[in-house]
Order: structure tokens, then sequence, then C-alpha cells
């Protein structure tokens, strides 16, 4: 559906507790290094239909520990260019970081009552999240301002080389003075 800096709209993928890195992307395509070629293959022994019926801007949602076993890049990388954000009761911790390092937005909500194929509207700079199907509201954790920024940046790297970019430009345009 859409997808914007702050506002995500999208339908459910709804997932249990303790999916792992191989279930998002099985190993066998480590060797794949776009997002792009990894998006082909997301979820592909879970849900075998995911990367084929999944919709730009689509919202996986899960229980608890989401993203656990190994700590590969790989696994967030296969969702960015499709889903809109993930949202989950709890994460593995080294998921949740490389997520926000490529840009893929991830929050933690109770989402016991959100079901597959339900359209969700997430406002991260209000901290909510409204489920239209059910016409519920659940309330999460807005990000810090350097997460935010982070994000809206596309990720780590692009955050770093557009700060660099301004410190450049700053210290040029004191130069000139």
């Amino acid at each position: 559906m859409t997808r914007s800096k702050a506002h995500i709209t999208g339908r459910v993928w709804k997932f249990g507790d303790n999916v792992n890195t191989d279930a998002i992307i099985p190993g066998k395509y480590l060797v794949l290094n776009s997002s792009q070629d990894l998006a082909k293959h997301a979820f592909e022994n879970l849900r075998p239909n995911f990367a084929s019926q999944v919709i730009k801007g689509d919202i996986v949602v899960a229980g608890e520990n989401f993203g656990c076993g190994s700590s590969r890049e790989h696994a967030p990388l296969a969702l960015k260019d499709n889903v809109g954000i993930v949202i989950a009761r709890s994460f593995a911790r080294i998921f949740f970081r490389n997520a926000i390092d490529i840009g893929l937005p991830v929050v933690e909500c109770d989402t016991t009552e959100i079901e597959d194929g339900d359209i969700l509207h997430v406002d991260l700079e209000k901290g909510n999240i409204y489920n239209e199907t059910q016409k519920k509201e659940y309330t999460i954790s807005p990000f810090p301002p350097f997460i935010r920024n982070i994000i809206e940046a596309g990720g780590l790297v692009p955050y770093i080389k557009n700060k660099e970019q301004l410190k450049s430009r700053e210290a040029r345009e004191l130069e000139t003075d």
C-alpha cells in the first residue's frame, strides 16, 4: 500500500513466535547481496506465496523474538524493498539493530489481536497503530530522533554520508564568509 517516512499503511502478513533469520531468508540465498534478489525468496519455506503476493508497503506482524538466530543482515534486507514495517511483540536484538541500520522500521507492540490480512495505519511520529479492519488503536513508543533520522535517510550508511556532506558544506560556507 503506502510507505512514507513516518506514515505506513499496508496489509498484514502475520507470523508467530520465534521466527528466525533462516525462516526469513533461507541460508542457501546468502550468496545474494541485493535486496531485490533476496526479496524474491523472503519467507520461502514458511509462507511460499509471500514473495509473489506481497505488495510494496505491506506489514509483517509477529509474536515474540522475531529475527532470532544468526546475525545475518540478509534477513532485514530481504524485507526492506517490499515491507513497510515489521511489528512484533519483541525482536532479537541483532535483528532489531540490523533493521534500523538498513532503514527498515521495526516497532514493538502487543500483536495478539492483529490478524493476517488486516489493514494497519502506522504513525511513527505520533506513536500509534490503527487497525482499520478491526477499528482498534494501539500505542507504540515513537522512535528517538536519531533513530528516526537514520530510518528517514534510508539507513545508517546514507545517514552518515549525509552528515558528512552537511559538515563539508558547512565548512565550505565558513571558508567563504
